[in-house]
């Protein structure tokens, strides 16, 4: 008879729950932090890729 009040308990214990929310959240700002940095490579790639080429065209003149 003491099992019926435990397994309510268990089943209405939600902190388990607030623990899941928090890392899920955690992992979206992860991954929009990880896409950030990504985009923010590939511009400066772009910009320093370009500037490597002008600089070459200038130096070969």
């Amino acid at each position: 008879m003491t099992r019926r009040p435990m397994l309510k308990r268990f089943l209405a214990d939600e902190s388990g729950a607030t623990a899941i929310e928090y890392g899920l959240i955690a992992t979206l700002i992860g991954v929009a932090i990880i896409g950030g940095a990504s985009a923010t490579g590939t511009a400066i790639s772009n910009l320093w890729g370009g500037s490597e080429s002008k600089i070459n065209a200038v130096l070969t003149q």
